[in-house]
């Protein structure tokens, strides 16, 4: 197979934003990461798992060019410092453990400081899905299935029959392959030029493809971020893992690049953290588990709550969308407050074959156990059912007792 990942770019907005605030707070910190594969029919072959092995082995010689670095600093939150890391910077084989010790034939793990594990995530899991799909089916109808089906979902765009408003491309983990990915974001960046449409297509999250296309690079923090930051540290209470998390964004981003990620230990928990001062720094929230309707309802409460307007906020839908659900949301809440979406495997993997469900997910920091605990049960990858236990009852105390202030 020719190399997939062929760019360090070649990784999600959001690892170079959690990147540069780690490298400037938490350098020291220590992370172990999991593959899982949630299917329960799919097995991967020796032959995949060695192909696997050769991919990662390729991106770990990939360096950065002083091109792909000028691009990086010209985003307006990106700091030098960074840069001068990033330029130094390299992936370490030695960070991988791979082997075929799993029910579903590939066990992955990366071991290291979270600066390095963290860029790992999504390369992986982009390198996993297009080897797996490369060799278990045949290459060439899949692709042909994933052009036919993307034309179809875009007549319907360009009929208006969809109205997502602003929405973005969130597939690189979940691609079916880099042809496809880079395929797609063509596309839809092409449907920009019809001025009647309804839904305008703002970027992607793959930050080689938006340099390419000319698109804005979309993504801030993900679960990661409020688990190591809020858990990695043992003195403090993890059910006070978002204040902890958000206040250390803030100290490095101010009012720039703010999109907060509410469910990592519930949104109700965030919601206590989430006060006046936090809720104007941050320009809107993200929804990534849970009903989206009552999760948009409850922010919006919030908001007027805390005397906010929240049409000058944005909420940002990422949870297992298509162009059709997208379309029921936005109609929803587009006259109450800004609407925004972030797709992924329906736009970057529908080839009419049940697409790979597969997670990596930091579970130690700091030699510790971390969890999360979303507003949809079954989506965390804790090793230690006694950690889950621990954290779900320091957020069920925290909900139940501690004082809140009256309005």
């Amino acid at each position: 197979m020719k190399q997939i990942i062929n760019s360090l770019l070649e990784n999600d907005l959001y690892k170079f934003s959690m990147g540069q605030a780690i490298y400037h707070q938490f350098s020291d910190y220590k992370t172990t990461w999991t593959f899982k594969c949630r299917n329960k029919d799919v097995k991967f072959t020796h032959e995949m798992v060695e192909e696997i092995k050769r991919q990662i082995k390729l991106f770990c010689r990939l360096r950065f060019t002083e091109d792909e670095l000028e691009y990086l600093h010209a985003i307006k939150w990106i700091k030098g410092s960074y840069i001068d890391f990033l330029r130094l910077w390299q992936p370490r084989y030695e960070d991988f453990y791979i082997n075929e010790d799993d029910e579903s034939g590939l066990s992955i793990e990366t071991k290291g400081t979270w600066l390095n594990t963290s860029m790992y995530e999504v390369p992986t899991l982009a390198i996993v899905n297009e080897v797996y799909f490369r060799l278990k089916y045949d290459y060439s109808t899949l692709i042909s299935n994933f052009k036919t089906n993307l034309k179809y979902k875009m007549e319907f765009i360009k009929s208006n029959d969809y109205v997502l408003g602003n929405y973005s491309e969130f597939g690189l983990r979940r691609r079916l392959s880099s042809e496809a990915q880079l395929y797609a974001v063509k596309q839809l960046a092409s449907l920009n030029k019809r001025k009647t449409l309804k839904s305008h297509f703002v970027g992607t999250s793959n930050v080689y493809l938006a340099r390419k296309f000319n698109l804005t690079p979309v993504g801030t923090m993900a679960h990661e971020w409020i688990m190591c930051v809020g858990q990695g540290n043992h003195k403090i209470n993890p059910a006070y893992s978002n204040y902890y998390a958000l206040d250390a964004w803030v100290k490095e981003y101010g009012v720039l690049n703010g999109t907060a990620l509410t469910d990592t230990i519930t949104t109700d928990c965030f919601l206590r953290d989430f006060d006046l001062t936090l809720a104007t720094l941050f320009s809107g929230v993200r929804h990534d588990s849970g009903d989206p309707i009552e999760w948009g309802e409850k922010i919006i409460a919030h908001y007027e709550k805390l005397g906010i307007d929240p049409k000058t906020k944005t909420l940002l839908f990422s949870d297992s969308l298509n162009f059709e659900k997208a379309t029921r949301i936005n109609e929803h809440f587009s006259k109450r407050c800004k609407v925004a979406f972030g797709i992924g495997t329906y736009i970057s993997n529908d080839a009419s074959v049940t697409p790979l469900n597969i997670v990596m997910k930091v579970t130690l920091c700091n030699g510790q156990d971390v969890a999360k605990i979303s507003d949809t049960p079954g989506k965390g990858m804790c090793k230690n059912p006694d950690y889950v236990d621990y954290l779900q009852r320091a957020i069920n105390w925290r909900l139940e007792n501690e004082f809140r202030k009256k309005d």
